[in-house]
């Protein structure tokens, strides 16, 4: 089962944990500092709240897989459309090791499209390679009527 992310810049992570504790009656997933996620069932989503200067403003938008043969497929699929991706790489990003691949729509909006493979130990993105890791470029926030801050990238 796949289902739609939304990645939310808040201003006080633990205000915005009760919050939405409450809102989608769903316990915290994972709660790190400045960082906490949900996996919502009913509706499909994956709340991800990130902790920012600026609150109330869209980080990224996302599309969790299952596997990573749907992340490349997905991809493919969009590269055919001839739309512009990063190419799928296995990352270390929001305290997750991750295969995803990234896309921007006309408005800037960035779209992750991913699978979760295990947890990591640190927020910011990296990109795995054969020989380690190395610095990936961090997907600019969206913001919803005002500038956001940038909030180290992924999710």
């Amino acid at each position: 089962m796949s289902r739609v992310q939304l990645a939310l810049n808040v201003t006080d992570v633990d205000r915005a944990v009760d919050f939405y504790e409450k809102l989608f009656a769903t316990p915290v997933a994972k709660r790190r500092p400045g960082y906490a996620n949900f996996e919502i069932v009913e509706p499909p989503l994956k709340l991800v709240l990130i902790e920012a200067a600026e609150g109330g403003t869209l980080n990224h938008l996302g599309v969790e897989t299952t596997d990573a043969a749907e992340v490349a497929a997905a991809e493919a699929r969009l590269a055919g459309e001839g739309l512009e991706t990063t190419g799928v790489d296995d990352t270390v990003c929001c305290y997750a090791t991750k295969t995803e691949t990234w896309v921007t729509d006309p408005d800037g909006a960035p779209w992750e499209w991913y699978v979760k493979t295990g947890d990591a130990e640190q927020m910011s993105n990296t990109v795995v390679t054969d020989g380690g890791t190395c610095c990936a470029p961090a997907a600019e926030p969206v913001s919803l009527g005002a500038p956001a801050e940038p909030a180290g990238g992924c999710c």
